[in-house]
């Protein structure tokens, strides 16, 4: 196995076993366990492996499977609720908001203009206040 593909299996390994909050953290077991790295390293095998933040700490990659089987939660939305006149706030799992928003937005629902996403939380613009409802219905559909 390439020290690359070594390097990543511990990075899961040690994801799966302990509550690592930073990069830093990650670097410093990963030098405990005998690979010399850097935070750019690391930075790339997280993004490679797909590894997220969720709740302040990194987790592994949800498979296809087990995200069918959670549904809109998996996919990182959490609530809908309808604000003010032609607005729309998601609320989404810490650090899928932008995935949600990209999703919606590919979906091109007539009645959305278009979205506007934080770290977890969306603003959903719609044309008019009567549409917004059955905007609401959409997105849910949507995951």
């Amino acid at each position: 196995m390439l020290k690359k593909e070594k390097r990543q299996q511990k990075i899961l390994g040690l994801i799966r076993a302990k509550s690592i909050e930073t990069q830093g953290e990650l670097v410093a077991q990963l030098e405990r366990a005998g690979f010399a790295v850097t935070q750019s390293n690391v930075s790339r095998d997280l993004e490679e492996l797909g590894v997220m933040k969720r709740r302040g700490r990194y987790v592994e990659p949800q498979t296809a499977t087990v995200m069918a089987k959670n549904s809109a939660t998996a996919r990182g939305l959490l609530g809908l609720e309808a604000v003010g006149d032609v607005l729309i706030v998601a609320r989404c799992e810490p650090g899928l908001a932008s995935a949600v928003a990209v999703e919606i937005d590919r979906a091109a629902l007539p009645e959305i203009v278009g979205t506007l996403a934080g770290e977890d939380t969306i603003f959903i613009a719609v044309r008019e206040r009567r549409v917004r409802r059955g905007a609401i219905k959409k997105v849910w559909e949507l995951f």
